[in-house]
Parts: structure tokens; sequence; C-alpha cells
């Protein structure tokens, strides 16, 4: 990197849909984004409201790659009114299960 430019290599850049993706979002943010849409779950949100609403600035790209990410997951929708999160984590089960009979 003598000439001042800055490079990628191969493997931090991907490919989606013909556009080029030239980092990765950085697990905090993804974590970030993450717990926003957790404690947002209650109605869907529009981008622009969740990156208002997040505790650090995250560009648009990095966080349609986020958004990305957690819809293969399963974890959110994204749909005509905006994004909602959907997971049930574990801890629901579990309570559900508590009071269960075994067979």
């Amino acid at each position: 990197m003598a000439s001042g430019k800055l490079e990628f290599r191969d493997m931090e850049v991907i490919e989606k849909k013909g556009r080029k993706i030239l980092r990765y979002p950085n697990l905090s943010t993804v974590l970030m984004v993450e717990n926003f849409l957790k404690e947002h779950r209650d109605m869907p949100m529009k981008i622009s409201e969740i990156k208002r609403g997040l505790s650090k600035k995250v560009m648009h790209q990095t966080l349609i790659v986020i958004l990305d990410y957690l819809q293969l997951s399963g974890k959110i929708i994204i749909g005509t009114k905006g994004v909602q999160w959907i997971y049930i984590g574990r801890e629901h089960l579990e309570k559900m299960l508590k009071g269960s009979l075994e067979v």
C-alpha cells in the first residue's frame, strides 16, 4: 500500500444483486441493530426510523447488509410497512415448557 490508495482483498468484497459491498459490517454494529430491533418488536419500522433510533450512525449500505443477514437468518421480516423483529428466542420456549407435562 505504498501508493497511498486503499486496497481491498477479495474476501472483503461480496456481490449482491449486481452491486458491490466493500466491507462486511462489524459484529458490534450487527448486534447493535439486532438489539434495537428486538427492543422495538411491537410494530414495523421504516429503515429511516431505524437509522435515527440507533445509538451510533450506520451507513445506509451497511444497514442494508445487516438487514439482509437478519432476514436470511429468520430473525426479521421486511415487508411493505417496514422491518419487524419476528424471532422468538429460547427463553420464550423455556417459559412455555416450564409448566408442561413431559410424556
